[in-house]
Order: structure tokens, then C-alpha cells, then sequence
């Protein structure tokens, strides 16, 4: 019971339960509490350009020690990229299939369209010249490649480990504001918009656990099978580490008895060492689909059309910002902040909206995290002509 009462979990629910209940009670009062998300959303956007910088340019620049260890380095990034892409798109194909974030054919209405909708038409350069977030994530991209060829590269590799590891322990006592932020962001929509606005929640969460469920058992399913291995096995080996991670809410305290599972299953150390610990930044698969079918949501909520190279966009800008960020809690909100500031369309306050369930959307995406990184360790072993125990298909 004590271990329920200290979870940041417990507090936020009291928060939306609290939220609800002065929503339908007293919307007047209700709508009164708004300021109190929209704060708790500005911490967050401050902590953006540092954040996304730090970890694009850091995630970058440690790719020079995968070249050291080459086939098994380039056979790892290429996996992580083509999976993490097929997570994100299958997030925004079932976003837009269900479409969890439409209430009526109005949507929620902006307080201010024209902040949102600057061009007439989509213009990619135009918004990279005037977006400070997408210029921001360009020169971490170029500094972090500009990194691998500094002398002493490790220096300074260290030092801005160093500075990110900072940055992120801020976040973390940011997060502790949660409860207060779900409280105004839940009192505010309910008191506005009425009840009608838990119904595209609930659909959200159910309709994310429901992808990760199918990624698992279909994408990872028949990658395993295609080297003849089978994915409840590999469950079944690696249970103890998923109780773990679900109790926890996070991937990282799993992280070295997963390790030694996996050489128990025949994965030669050099192969583990390499593909878990740069899969825990580079190949995020629950997280990416809450990134991107997140996005989709947002815009049906406010009945915002985006049109198929802004989607395209939204996915090129989450395959860079999610990187490395998203497995420290509450980073999921700044690469969302990030990607809504850079398509300067989708109205950023709807994050408010999701303030009240993503806590309880956390345990799927580690876990689904944490399922990607060990498939995708077991099939490079297998490239590397390694035998798998006890996970063949019968």
C-alpha cells in the first residue's frame, strides 16, 4: 500500500479525479484553473532547446564509437532506424484510422488560429527558416557529426554527458509538478468543454495499448520468425524484467539483468554490450508510437487537416528528436512540445490534454521499449551467425 501512496501515479489520478469532479460541478470555477497547465507547459518548453540539443548532438556524436566496432555497429543502426520508422508510421496510420482525438466535426476551438496557421501551404524550407526549434535540432546535427572528428572527442563527449545528465535531474523535479498541472489541465477541459472530452481520452489510451499490443505480437512477431524464433518464448525468458519495468514505469532499472539474459540465450557479450545500451537511445519503439499517433490526436482534437508532407515531416522531426530523450520521464513531453513548435500548426496547449493520462500510458511504453531492444539484440546475434537457446520456433 505505501509503495501505491508514494507513486507520482497515485497523485496525478487524485488530480483528474479532483479535476473531473470541479469540471461538472463548478465549470465556472473550473475554467478559472487553465493558467495553472499552461505554466507547468512553459517549464516544459523552456527545458526544450536544451534538451533536444544536448541529446540529438550527444546521441550523434557517439556513433563514432559504433564505427570503431564496425559491421555489428552499422548493422544496429540500420536495424534501429527501419524499425523505429515502422513504429512511427504505424502510430500515425492507426491515429488516423481510429482517430481516438475526434469529438465533433468542429474539434475544440484555438483561442488564437492564427499563431498555428501562417502559411496557406506546406513550405518546409520556410519553416526551417523561421522556426528557432528546427534550427536548434539542424545544429546539433552538425555539431554532433562535427564532434566525431574533434581531437580528444571523448572530452568533450563527457561533458556534455555530463551537462544532459544536469539538465534531466531539472526535468525530473519538474515532473514532480505533474499532479498540480493534470488538476488544471482536467478542471479546465471538463469545466469548458464538458465531459464529452474524457471520451477521445479513454479512446487514446486504449486505442495505444492496442498498436503496441499488435507491434509486439505482428512487427516484432514476425521478425523473430523469420529466424525462426519465437516471440512468447522470449517473453517468457524476459518476464522478470518486464514486472520490473511495469513496476517502475521505466526501461533503465531492467537494463542489466536484461543484459545477462540475453548472453544466456546465446547473445556473445560484444553483441549486448553494443545493441542494448545504444537501442535504449536509438531504438525506442513504444515510445515513438505514443510520439507520433500523440501528435495526430492533438490535431483531431482541434480538427486541424494536415496533409501528407506535413505527416511525412512530423515523422522525419520525431525520428531525430526522440532520440535519446524519450526513456527519461517527462522528455516525452518535450519532444512533443518540439514537434507541434516546429509544424507551427497544431495548437502546443493541447498538451494540457494529455497531462492527465500519460502517466498511465508510461508502463506501455517501457515495456514495449524494453520488448524492442531485446528482439532487436537476439536478431543482430543472429546476423552474426550466433545460436539462440531456447527461443526456437518448434
Amino acid at each position: 500500500m505505501r509503495k501505491v501512496i508514494i507513486h507520482l501515479s497515485f497523485y496525478v489520478l487524485l488530480a483528474i479525479v479532483a479535476g473531473v469532479l470541479i469540471g461538472i460541478y463548478d465549470p465556472a470555477t473550473a475554467v478559472k484553473f487553465e493558467p495553472i497547465a499552461k505554466w507547468f507547459i512553459n517549464i516544459i518548453k523552456a527545458f526544450t532547446f536544451p534538451i533536444i540539443f544536448l541529446t540529438v548532438c550527444l546521441g550523434i556524436a557517439s556513433m563514432g564509437d559504433l564505427k570503431k566496432v564496425g559491421r555489428i555497429g552499422l548493422r544496429s543502426l540500420v536495424y534501429f532506424e527501419i524499425v523505429s520508422t515502422i513504429s512511427l508510421a504505424i502510430g500515425v496510420v492507426v491515429a488516423l484510422w481510429l482517430e481516438p482525438g475526434k469529438i465533433n466535426k468542429e474539434g475544440l476551438q484555438m483561442q488564437d488560429p492564427s499563431k498555428y496557421t501562417k502559411a496557406s501551404h506546406f513550405d518546409l524550407l520556410g519553416i526551417i527558416a523561421q522556426n528557432t526549434n528546427l534550427q536548434v535540432l539542424l545544429a546539433a546535427i552538425i555539431l554532433g557529426f562535427a564532434l566525431n572528428y574533434f581531437p580528444k572527442r571523448e572530452k568533450y563527449i563527457h561533458s556534455l554527458g555530463r551537462i544532459t545528465h544536469y539538465v534531466f535531474i531539472g526535468l525530473k523535479y519538474v515532473m514532480y509538478l505533474a499532479p498540480i498541472a493534470a488538476f488544471g489541465g482536467m478542471s479546465f477541459a471538463i469545466g469548458k468543454y464538458g465531459l464529452k472530452t474524457l471520451i477521445p481520452l479513454g479512446k487514446l489510451m486504449g486505442t495505444m495499448y492496442l498498436t503496441m499490443i499488435l507491434f509486439i505480437f505482428v512487427i516484432l512477431g514476425l521478425i523473430l520468425k523469420y529466424y525462426k524464433l519465437s516471440i512468447f518464448k522470449l517473453l517468457a525468458h524476459i518476464k522478470e524484467e518486464l514486472l520490473i519495468v511495469f513496476g517502475t514505469s521505466s526501461s533503465e532499472p531492467a537494463m542489466p539483468s536484461l543484459m545477462n539474459k540475453l548472453e544466456k540465450m546465446g547473445c556473445s557479450k560484444s553483441v549486448v554490450g553494443l545493441v542494448v545500451p545504444t537501442g535504449y537511445s536509438f531504438n525506442l519503439d513504444g515510445t515513438s508510437i505514443y510520439l507520433s499517433m500523440a501528435v495526430i490526436f492533438i490535431a483531431q482534437l482541434y480538427n486541424v487537416p494536415l496533409s501528407g508532407a506535413e505527416i511525412v515531416t512530423t515523422i522525419l522531426i520525431l525520428m531525430l528528436t526522440s532520440k535519446g530523450a524519450a526513456g527519461v520521464t517527462g522528455s516525452g513531453f518535450i519532444v512533443l512540445a518540439s514537434t507541434l513548435a516546429s509544424l507551427q500548426k497544431i495548437p502546443i496547449e493541447g498538451l494540457a490534454f494529455l497531462l492527465g493520462v500519460d502517466k498511465f500510458m508510461s508502463e506501455a511504453r517501457a515495456i514495449t521499449n524494453i520488448i524492442g531492444n531485446s528482439v532487436a539484440t537476439v536478431v543482430i546475434a543472429k546476423m552474426e551467425g550466433e545460436t539462440i537457446h531456447h527461443l526456437q520456433n518448434e
